[in-house]
């Protein structure tokens, strides 16, 4: 029997795939499958995207090795954003751009933790973090979230695990799976816990670009100051842009989290795809009335969820926000692995099970309903209304 890493050996298999192919054995008796599994927009990249990404792909200028830290151009148009949208002075040393946000946070991690220690996440939480911290051998404490006060993750229970050594709490917000919009005033109560107990307080903000219309900043952290030795912000380009396979994401943080986590992308992947880099650079300034009108059509399609959700029996709208709904199914003594599956199969609905997302999860299913606009939301209602376990 070969040998493998023990930690890799007993992480489960990569859950998206396994859905997906619940999907396969939809006969499309009910209509056309309505895919609510993965966040990816469900809609296409602006046109002049897509040029700017072939030109750069076209151009022998992106074939060779970057700037490990990321495109000096893309690390500037990016600090200028991030300033602007937090009335805060960041500059491009505070910016690291990765391949992904996945990639983000386990550089994130690996330079501020190691094997033994310990870090913090919410219940329910993003499985791809969760399995990245077991596959490091990081000790993993959860902070639950109640149903009842929307997910919403609470400070005593925050003050209470933050015991000495903790080297980090890892946030989410908007949140995935569950949706729930973290206030900033909250997240301000939790910096401050974090920040007196000498841990880093980690926030993955890849969908925040899908606050509704007027919220504002979504905290006020970045302009603190000394923020550079507590706070690390990791975001996304792949929702906003529509560029998921290009692989782009991005760290906010001190120039010394900077400097540690370019010792780590050398290893990982020495520099993030260059061609993209130049390309969402020019998309930044220039998209910006494009991305307000995704904003909100994500929220139509938001609104169009919650009128199917207040129309049905048993079925419950939890929490729901940017990208993610969080819904409790009608059959408490069953697994939302179960219910998920029979909802591909025989709903040819496909979505993710509340199990994925941690233990206590089991009546919950996620629907990233930005998949779907708002006519094919809308037939929800009647699959879900008309769906019943077998043997039920």
């Amino acid at each position: 029997m070969p040998h493998f890493n023990p930690l890799i050996a007993k992480l489960s298999p990569p859950p998206v795939p396994s859905v997906l192919a619940w999907a396969k054995a939809y006969d499309g008796s009910r209509g056309p499958l309505i895919d609510l599994s993965q966040a990816v927009p469900g809609y296409p990249a602006h046109p002049d995207m897509l040029q700017w990404l072939g030109e750069a792909a076209a151009s022998s200028a992106f074939t060779g090795y970057g700037a490990i830290e990321g495109e000096e151009v893309l690390r500037t148009a990016y600090a200028e954003h991030v300033s602007g949208l937090y009335s805060a002075s960041v500059n491009a040393g505070n910016i690291h751009v990765t391949s992904g946000c996945n990639q983000a946070f386990i550089c994130t991690i690996m330079a501020i933790a190691g094997a033994g220690d310990t870090v913090l996440m919410t219940n329910p939480f993003y499985f791809n973090q969760q399995t990245t911290l077991a596959m490091l051998g990081i000790g993993i404490e959860l902070v639950p979230c109640d149903a009842g006060s929307g997910f919403l993750p609470d400070v005593d229970a925050i003050a209470a695990a933050l015991k000495p050594g903790i080297r980090a709490l890892a946030l989410v917000t908007p949140n995935n799976p569950t949706g729930s919009v973290y206030p900033p005033a909250l997240l301000r109560r939790i910096y401050d816990l974090c920040r007196a107990n000498g841990t880093w307080l980690i926030l993955d903000e890849t969908y925040r670009d899908f606050l509704p219309e007027g919220s504002g900043a979504p905290h006020d952290l970045l302009s603190i100051e000394g923020w550079q030795d507590s706070l690390i912000c990791l975001y996304s380009f792949s929702k906003s842009f529509c560029i998921p396979g290009h692989r782009l994401g991005a760290i906010t943080a001190g120039a010394a989290v900077v400097e540690q986590v370019a010792k780590i992308m050398d290893n990982l992947q020495i520099c993030a795809p260059r061609s993209a880099q130049a390309a969402v650079a020019k998309a930044i300034p220039a998209l910006g009335e494009w991305r307000a009108g995704n904003r909100a059509e994500i929220a139509t399609r938001a609104d169009a969820l919650r009128q199917v959700m207040g129309n049905l029996k048993g079925w419950k709208l939890q929490a729901i926000g940017a990208y993610f709904a969080y819904i409790r199914h009608p059959y408490p003594d069953i697994r939302s692995e179960f219910v998920a599956e029979k909802l591909a199969k025989i709903a040819g609905i496909v979505c993710l099970p509340g199990d994925y997302f941690g233990e206590g999860q089991e009546g919950y299913l996620r629907f990233a309903f930005a998949n779907a606009d708002a006519p094919t939301i809308l037939k929800l209602e009647e699959r879900l209304s008309g769906f019943n376990l077998p043997g039920i």
